[in-house]
């Protein structure tokens, strides 16, 4: 057994091309081989944003702070409060964020198959993040 102080460890910091904005991920859980789970606690700050991406699992974000904005490719954007829970199934290309005014938390559950557990695609355009319309 492992038990990590709140604090404890460093917020991640290899995605960051992959946000829009200000974005803080601290890690939740990780653990070895072979299991295949795990979550972070995301915080966007207002206008922060992922870019278009996929999880080979699924993924499972539980909104906790504030208020952000949801959307799968060909899909309206959906505005999500704590409390909310959001799945998305394997494949399928989303992104999420802070709304325009407010910060958003979430943690993000994700399982990694063949070690990975995001395929990173392009960038939500200002104008698509704020319409959700191309």
């Amino acid at each position: 057994m492992n038990v990590f102080r709140r604090g404890s460890r460093p917020p991640l910091e290899e995605f960051g091309e992959w946000f829009v904005g200000t974005v803080r991920i601290d890690p939740l859980v990780e653990p070895p081989a072979p299991a295949r789970v795990m979550a972070v606690n995301v915080t966007f700050e207002p206008g922060a944003r992922t870019a278009w991406h996929t999880h080979p699992l699924g993924q499972t974000l539980v909104i906790t702070e504030g208020s952000g904005w949801v959307q799968r490719d060909g899909g309206p954007k959906e505005t999500v409060r704590p409390g909310d829970v959001v799945w998305i199934p394997p494949g399928e290309k989303h992104w999420h964020g802070a709304t325009s005014t407010t910060a958003m938390t979430h943690i993000a559950f994700q399982e990694k198959l063949d070690g990975s557990a995001v395929e990173w695609m392009e960038h939500v355009s200002e104008e698509f993040y704020l319409t959700g319309e191309s």
